[in-house]
């Protein structure tokens, strides 16, 4: 099989295509022919960062190859002899796991039945391999831990990225009143995807326009942007935060406020994925896809990702 290979940390130079053996899978694994993986910023990072590629694909000393990526939508062509949620011809998607060694750029992949969930007949493999690493986000930060519920005032930063556009979606379907930002170009994107209220983060400060929200999901990774989401919440609220770790100085000003506060990292999760499967076949969820790429241009789609200015998802067709 055809799979890319992190020959070592770096550039995107360092993914080089090479053939290697079909995966063998274990008793409680299924074997997936790949037919769209998703790109993540994620996987910029880990590419270009030795010690974030160690620590997220959990390495062990000389592992060799290196196959960055989760994302992935495709058919099952052989399940293990403890499967029993799938068979084969069915058509999966998943994060597969992470944090680990998903091996996911590759036309193969050996996957945990936990991880997958079925495919919508009404979503193509490119709009589901999209709708894993990032909806996942979007499911566990509002409904797995914010407790998101009917009514709720949800502040959504990045309204227009990866998670974002999920995120918006995800809290309008439980019925919550939703503010997402980002720049003025993409207002009319955000508002397109449900979402109540719009702020430009270039014009206004949005601790000023918003200081009574229940939830505020905060995926930026600038300096102080946190405390400033802090401000953003009524006494009691919630905060997740997707990129930055909390100081002594933030959890004490959180204790004050009694605010429930998570820094997230995702995991893999099949009945989730189920959960995101059923949205996507009512139509509640949709899959942005602003970039597709081949396979042998994962270094593209890698350059694009690094940008940070992406709507929606990047996906790569194998």
């Amino acid at each position: 099989m055809k799979a890319i290979t992190l020959a070592k940390a770096g550039g995107v130079e360092n993914l080089v295509i090479k053939e290697l053996p079909v995966p063998t899978i274990k008793d409680n694994e299924v074997l997936v022919r790949v037919k769209a993986i998703s790109v993540n910023p994620v996987d910029a990072f880990v590419r270009g960062n030795e010690g974030a590629l160690k620590a997220i694909l959990q390495l062990k000393e000389g592992e060799q190859p290196i196959i960055i990526g989760w994302d992935i939508s495709g058919e099952v062509v052989a399940t293990g002899n403890a499967v029993t949620q799938f068979n084969k011809g069915d058509e999966v998607f998943g994060m597969v796991n992470f944090a680990g060694h998903g091996k996911a750029y590759a036309e193969y992949v050996a996957a945990s039945e936990s991880h997958l969930a079925l495919k919508p007949a009404n979503t193509s493999h490119e709009e589901a391999a999209a709708a894993t690493l990032a909806a996942l986000t979007a499911w566990q930060s509002l409904v797995q831990y914010a407790k998101i519920k009917a009514g709720d005032k949800v502040l959504i930063h990045s309204a227009a990225g990866g998670v974002g556009h999920y995120a918006v979606q995800i809290a309008k379907h439980f019925g919550a009143y939703v503010i997402g930002t980002s720049s003025a170009a993409k207002k009319d994107y955000v508002l397109s995807l449900g979402a109540d209220k719009h702020i430009d983060y270039t014009q206004q400060r949005f601790e000023t326009v918003v200081t009574d929200a229940d939830i505020v999901l905060d995926a930026v990774g600038e300096p102080g942007h946190l405390d400033r989401s802090l401000d953003a919440l009524k006494p009691g609220g919630r905060i997740i935060s997707l990129l930055i770790h909390f100081d002594d100085n933030f959890n004490a000003k959180a204790k004050t406020k009694e605010v429930y506060a998570k820094r997230l990292s995702v995991v893999s999760n099949g009945a989730q994925m189920a959960d995101i499967a059923a949205l996507l076949e009512k139509g509640d969820l949709h899959s942005h896809v602003s970039h597709t790429f081949n396979f042998d241009e994962m270094p593209l789609a890698h350059q694009q990702v690094a940008t940070g200015k992406t709507q929606g998802k990047i996906v790569v067709v194998v």
